[in-house]
């Protein structure tokens, strides 16, 4: 197998190839880190490469489907997993010199997951520092770029998954998501990110180890999920990852949703609203012209009964960076930086020199209830909430704080993308989707809301609209 041809593959075309005996597990691999070789000196994705263990692991995949044994829904298929993901044996850092040489004797469960399922875990992926900031900037690896545009970032947190989906070297990857670092990321790089519905997808032990202080995430926000090329591998990755487990007390039951069945069709005069700006906060012309424009070819192809609308609540960013500082162990993150005097981000040090008065906690748990009232109201007799992901093309790579200004209007490091995080706030099903390229050569992305639960409605939605609007490639890098 070609790099060039592997990097044109599907995880369920990969998948299947190597179950029938087309192809080996090891020369997929191989291919893999061929493209590696090529295109990570440009957009310096990867954080830590595991070459010997995946191309093992490639063997063993191997061996069983030789012996006649099942070789598992993603067999052979190249995943890469984000640095906030624990992964045993393969370094984990997290994004912070605090834990740079930090190898977990543990997975996370959707790496076990996805491991029993044949994946090959070819590395781990940069992230900003414990997530905090929607780009690919740390103190630790170099920042990461976009596939599309080399001088801009491919979003974040989750920037090292998205620019390796994006740049060809796996048809998959893990990202979390605690206010829109799935979907962010695969907006600016032309990719289909989705957060299921809070519970989907069990998370153990990141968000609930408490000996790893920072790493230990946001337990009411946080999502893992999948970064993908297409609406099909995403559902084929959440068929392995999604489903109960005990460590995770917050996870569903399974049995609702079929992943991989093909989805319903529409059906039609759905009620769909589309919010177009978050009330007075700026958004680039040019992106809101593109994502207006799909949404009407939406609305016509599907016949919705649309209501173009303001959100029910207007500035929740207050709310937000509390919650995030409550569920931040803010006292283990400051005896661990004193204890290894290294140094960390802007946003870490921002965030431990905080001292949030009570009344701001409960006020905005407070405000937290009223936002989820409000939405459960509006989803009463409503199926679907279609917003821009983001209100910008991807800015410059190295711009930590974000990108100072949307269409000449001052935006700070937390305030330039409000469409996603309210939506961790609820718990609701919300995915990205490509819907153009701006001038030619900045993705865009649609976001797609459904009711809590309502998993189901958001993939067929983005089925759908992926047949309508197919989604762009990025061209090739290093060649």
């Amino acid at each position: 197998m070609t790099p060039d041809h592997y990097s044109t593959l599907s995880a369920g075309e990969i998948a299947a190839l190597v179950k029938a005996g087309r192809c080996s597990a090891v020369a997929v691999a191989e291919a893999a880190f061929a493209v590696i070789v090529r295109v990570e000196p440009h957009i310096h994705a990867f954080a830590t490469l595991a070459k010997e263990q995946a191309l093992a692991a490639a063997a063993a995949v191997d061996a069983r489907i030789a012996r006649g044994e099942p070789g598992g829904a993603l067999a052979g298929v190249p995943v890469a997993i984000k640095d906030l993901v624990l992964t045993k044996g393969i370094r984990t850092t997290f994004g912070s010199a605090l834990y740079a040489d930090y190898v977990p004797d543990h997975d996370d469960i959707v790496v076990q997951r996805l491991k029993a399922a044949g994946a090959i875990v070819l590395g781990k992926t940069n992230a900003s520092e414990f997530g905090f900031g929607a780009h690919g900037c740390n103190l630790v690896f170099p920042v990461t770029r976009n596939p599309w545009d080399l001088s801009r970032s491919p979003g974040g947190s989750s920037a090292g998954s998205a620019a390796a989906v994006a740049a060809g070297v796996c048809p998959i990857a893990i990202g979390s998501d605690g206010g829109g670092s799935i979907r962010i990321p695969a907006a600016f790089s032309g990719l289909y990110g989705l957060k299921a519905s809070m519970g989907r997808v069990p998370l153990w032990p990141g968000c609930r180890d408490e000996t790893l202080p920072g790493a230990s995430g946001w337990e009411s926000i946080e999502h893992v999920g999948p970064i993908t090329r297409t609406v099909a591998d995403a559902a084929l990755m959440l068929s392995v990852i999604a489903g109960p487990d005990g460590r995770d007390r917050l996870s569903l039951p399974a049995g609702d949703i079929d992943w991989t069945a093909t989805p319903a069709p529409l059906p039609r005069r759905l009620r769909v609203a589309y919010w177009p700006q978050w009330h007075n906060q700026p958004i680039d012309p040019r992106v809101k012209a593109l994502v207006d424009e799909a949404v009407a070819a939406f609305a016509t192809a599907c016949d919705f009964d649309l209501v173009v609308q303001q959100p029910p609540m207007d500035d929740l960013f207050a709310m937000f960076g509390a919650l995030v500082a409550l569920e931040t162990d803010l006292t283990g993150m400051r005896r661990l930086i004193a204890g290894k005097n290294v140094p960390v981000t802007a946003a870490v040090s921002g965030l431990l020199a905080q001292r949030l008065p009570i009344e701001a906690a409960t006020d905005a748990i407070t405000t937290r209830k009223a936002w989820t009232g409000a939405m459960a109201r509006l989803m009463a007799d409503t199926d679907l909430v279609l917003t821009p992901t983001a209100p910008i093309v991807a800015f410059a790579a190295e711009a930590a704080d974000g990108p100072g200004e949307i269409a000449g209007t001052p935006v700070g490091p937390e305030g330039w993308a409000p469409f996603t995080f309210p939506f961790n706030l609820t718990g609701q099903p919300a995915a990205s989707i490509p819907c153009g390229l701006v001038e030619g050569r900045w993705p865009v992305g649609l976001q797609i809301v459904g009711r809590h639960l309502a998993d189901a409605d958001v993939l067929a939605a983005s089925v759908t609209f992926e047949r309508l609007r197919p989604p762009p490639r990025c061209p090739r890098l290093g060649a």
